[in-house]
């Protein structure tokens, strides 16, 4: 992942903005409760955070009393976390080559982030290669229907349906919003299958998780129509 072509260094001021200290709502209502709940059932040890961001995720780990080390290679996003987590370990590395020897950590983690990764084969094979045996690969990750559609709407803006189109072909996307312009990758879910199972580790969950209650009933609704993301893990043998 190169942060300064696919817009991650030129967005990082607005993403840390729009992240604050509590995350966007999909993190907030949606991932944070069931990506702590299977942390919880696991009694890892030490976890490795691919693309921290600005550390917020890491921040609960280590709360979870979990030994954290993170890579991120967005420079202002890494400098954040950083400066968020005195005592945390922030290294500059892409998911696709990790400085790490074999079998370092009981969990690796990516949160939202295999959408943003260029070479995901060679980063998911990295992500296996560091896991000790037992250990679990723990993903949140957008649905590849979401990123392949669209609301579509009536002229008074109410959302109608949900429509996708070429499902089935990987491509990079530039998305944007509140300031935020990245390079996003659509992949079909079955790409991620298939190279997560090339890999030998098994699928021990998957949920496609709805909003928690809590979250504000517009946007929940709207996103109980479509679950856009799903979560998964995968434990090494």
């Amino acid at each position: 992942m190169d942060s300064s072509q696919n817009g991650w260094e030129a967005s990082a001021a607005a993403w840390i903005a729009d992240m604050g200290d509590t995350g966007d709502l999909s993190r907030q209502f949606v991932l944070d409760r069931p990506m702590l709940e299977r942390v919880r059932q696991g009694n890892f040890r030490n976890a490795l955070d691919v693309g921290c961001g600005e550390g917020r995720f890491c921040r609960m780990l280590r709360a979870e009393g979990i030994e954290t080390t993170a890579i991120e290679p967005t420079r202002t996003l890494r400098e954040t976390a950083q400066a968020r987590d005195p005592d945390g370990v922030y290294i500059d590395a892409t998911a696709e080559a990790l400085p790490f020897d074999d079998a370092r950590f009981d969990l690796v983690v990516s949160y939202l982030t295999l959408i943003d990764i260029d070479g995901a084969e060679a980063a998911i094979g990295e992500m296996a290669r560091v896991l000790k045996p037992g250990g679990s690969l723990l993903i949140a990750n957008i649905n590849g229907f979401a990123t392949a559609g669209a609301w579509h709407r009536n002229d008074e803006g109410e959302a109608l349906f949900f429509g996708i189109d070429r499902y089935l072909d990987a491509r990079p996307e530039w998305v944007s919003w509140r300031g935020i312009a990245i390079r996003n990758w659509h992949r079909p879910l079955s790409m991620y299958m298939q190279l997560l199972l090339h890999t030998g580790l098994r699928l021990v969950h998957f949920d496609e998780p709805s909003p928690d209650t809590g979250a504000e009933p517009g946007w929940a609704e709207r996103n109980r129509r479509i679950p856009f993301f799903h979560l998964m893990e995968w434990r090494k043998a």
